[in-house]
């Protein structure tokens, strides 16, 4: 059994249920289980390369999430059922998660913002939301870069700027107070935490 994790700020804990879902059962430190997570994430980033569906859809979300984490989480691509730190109400994620992909299909249909604007803006309500017990982070930035591809025909954005967001220093700590600006309807920090973008 996986001993004591450290999350850092911002991150959110799992329950006792869902880290019971671990599928390697020999894992038992933080670093084996990073190790593990990013393993996994580079196959999904692989499989993301593969892929042509259309990524505005809530299936396309799911799937993405499964194929980031799957190998390391059996509840890897399945909606929370437990209330978190941050997060919406469980009950409320299948709806939330669809109005905000309809939405970000209006944003890209009828050119609301820049490419770099809209992506980071269905960033922020994927983090929002919170659709699973963890990886959301994660999943949000690889989502809103796959949009930035797929649907404008533009550049990812370099979220970590250097840094390893799972880890406690300066660019997380900005990352997260951005994060929080925008939950409460201020865009601009995590704007300017992106920085400088040629559609910006």
């Amino acid at each position: 059994m996986i001993g004591d994790l450290q999350y850092p700020e911002g991150a959110t804990p799992l329950d006792p249920n869902e880290l019971g879902g671990l599928k390697h059962k020999h894992v038992t430190t933080q670093g084996e289980l990073d190790q593990l997570e990013q393993a996994n994430i580079e196959s999904g980033l692989r499989w993301l390369g593969r892929q042509r569906a259309h990524v505005l859809t809530d299936a396309f979300a799911v799937t993405l999430h499964k194929r980031l984490f799957g190998d390391v989480w059996d509840w890897a691509g399945t909606f929370r059922t437990t209330g978190k730190n941050i997060g919406i109400d469980p009950v409320h994620i299948p709806v939330e998660l669809r109005t905000l992909i309809d939405d970000a299909q209006y944003w890209a249909d009828n050119k609301t913002y820049s490419p770099s604007e809209a992506a980071i803006r269905l960033h922020h309500r994927l983090v929002k939301i919170h659709l699973f017990p963890n990886g959301n982070g994660r999943h949000a930035r690889i989502m809103a870069d796959a949009v930035l591809d797929r649907v404008y025909k533009a550049q990812p954005i370099d979220w970590a700027g250097g840094y390893d967001l799972q880890r406690m220093n300066e660019r997380r700590t900005a990352y997260i107070t951005a994060l929080r600006a925008a939950d409460q309807d201020d865009i601009g920090p995590l704007m300017r935490f992106v920085g400088p973008r040629n559609d910006l």
